[in-house]
């Protein structure tokens, strides 16, 4: 998977379209370097069209003064093609562990980032857990909801951080439509006994008296059976290695390994396994990804893009209790829901509606890979509008604000801000009523799971 290195000269060197010219119209990884230090590592559905994007003359609006400051220090761009978007998601998490560039890791936290963690159990599960849930890449506690204990977990392998949930989990389903694993269905007991005891006797043929039911999961085809006892225990393992060596880039070696036990059950007799086998060489040599391209943030961004972008933010609660907030995005006067984000709120504000707003810009402005909005709007009065004011300035922004103050019945009456912007007075109030519909919507069913 981890195809081979290239370099691109520097644009101090020559015009950036012969840079542009070398890189190829494909997915992988590319580097933004000065001298041997590799600065920042990002992920392309085409390397040609995603680095173009940082020589665009709104660079400074669209991405921040950080992105800028790499401009002007970085000396060399390099990159590594890989064969699908899945596998550039999965090398480029890879690569940040490995190097932890300065401009991926300056000032985030990832906690609340994901990992793909397997479990060291006998029949292990495959998770997707967040940063504040791991302990040190060997143990996980999972949160779960009030009428249920928290349960835990060792950790046999982690892989991550993942900054985008949505997409990680896209491609956990792509990884698993290859290699079905367990995730939270029990093995039958009985089945296990009968397992061991089959290895024991290097008996290879599953016993027809086990009736265990199987999980929905198993009856889609996205669990092989840990739970009605459809597949042994040194099976499993093997479908675990081919997972794990996935997620390490080593999908050229998963290949050979699975081509030779191919013929080896084809010498046997072993039809159906061996078919098993070659459907999933098949899968690995064609992964069909267009799902990560469209829930991606950063594919989407287009140079010079036109678009007015508004972002809008609420909170909604029940007396300081269950804090939630959103982010809802318009584009031109047309709602993208699809770039809407929910945020549960971690710090416990109470009845503090500015500290949680607080909260919910001080993680979305640690995306540096999503788009920057040319004005932010806030439900509220002059406190929310300061409080937006001052993390942007904590990050360096300076994006105007706006805050849309509401009568004794929750409807708009005035719109705080610098006048010239009431050009925008339809798109600002249609975004509010977003945030505020979408922020009610989340806590409700928050408060639904948890009851």
């Amino acid at each position: 998977m981890i195809g081979q290195s290239h370099s691109a000269p520097t644009p101090r060197d020559k015009d950036y379209k012969k840079i542009l010219s070398k890189l190829p119209d494909t997915p992988g990884v590319y580097f933004f370097k000065r001298g041997k230090e590799i600065m920042y590592i990002g992920k392309a559905t085409s390397l040609r069209d995603r680095v173009r994007s940082y020589f665009s003359s709104d660079i400074g609006t669209t991405r921040g003064p950080l992105i800028v400051k790499l401009m002007e220090e970085f000396q060399a761009i390099d990159f590594q093609q890989t064969d699908s978007v899945l596998e550039a998601l999965i090398l480029e998490a890879h690569l940040i562990k490995q190097y932890q560039p300065y401009y991926n890791t300056k000032e985030k936290s990832d906690k609340s980032f994901n990992y793909v963690v397997v479990t060291k159990e006998d029949f292990p599960r495959v998770l997707l857990v967040r940063g504040r849930e791991l302990e040190h890449d060997t143990h996980v506690r999972m949160s779960m909801n009030r009428k249920e204990k928290d349960v835990s977990y060792d950790v046999a392998y982690s892989f991550g951080p993942f900054p985008n949930g949505a997409v990680i989990r896209e491609a956990l389903v792509l990884v698993r439509k290859i290699f079905p694993f367990r995730d939270t269905c029990v093995p039958c007991a009985e089945q296990i006994k009968k397992s061991e005891s089959r290895l024991q006797k290097s008996v290879s043929v599953l016993h027809s008296s086990v009736s265990c039911k199987p999980c929905f999961n198993r009856q889609i085809g996205l669990c092989p059976g840990v739970c009605s006892g459809e597949i042994t225990k040194e099976e499993y393992h093997q479908t675990i290695l081919n997972i794990v060596r996935f997620f390490r880039g080593e999908k050229k070696l998963i290949i050979k390994d699975l081509e030779k036990r191919m013929k080896v059950l084809a010498k046997t007799r072993e039809f159906e396994r061996a078919s098993e086998i070659k459907r999933q060489i098949f899968a690995l040599n064609h992964i069909h990804d267009i799902s990560l391209i469209k829930s991606d943030p950063v594919s989407k961004f287009e140079i010079g893009n036109s678009k007015f972008r508004l972002e809008a933010y609420d909170v909604a609660h029940f007396a300081g209790k269950d804090v939630v907030g959103v982010m809802t995005v318009v584009e031109d006067g047309e709602a993208n829901r699809n770039e809407y984000r929910k945020f549960k709120i971690k710090e416990d504000p109470g009845i503090n509606d500015t500290k949680a707003l607080k909260e919910i810009l001080r993680r979305r402005l640690g995306h540096d890979e999503w788009r920057l909005p040319n004005l932010i709007v806030v439900d509220g009065a002059r406190a929310q509008k300061n409080a937006a004011e001052a993390v942007l300035a904590e990050f360096g922004y300076e994006i105007p604000v706006v805050a849309v103050t509401k009568n004794e019945y929750h409807k708009p009456k005035n719109i705080l801000g610098d006048r010239k912007h009431l050009v925008y007075e339809s798109e600002i109030l249609r975004a509010n009523n977003e945030a505020h519909r979408y922020a009610i919507n989340f806590h409700k069913k928050l408060r639904e799971k948890l009851e």
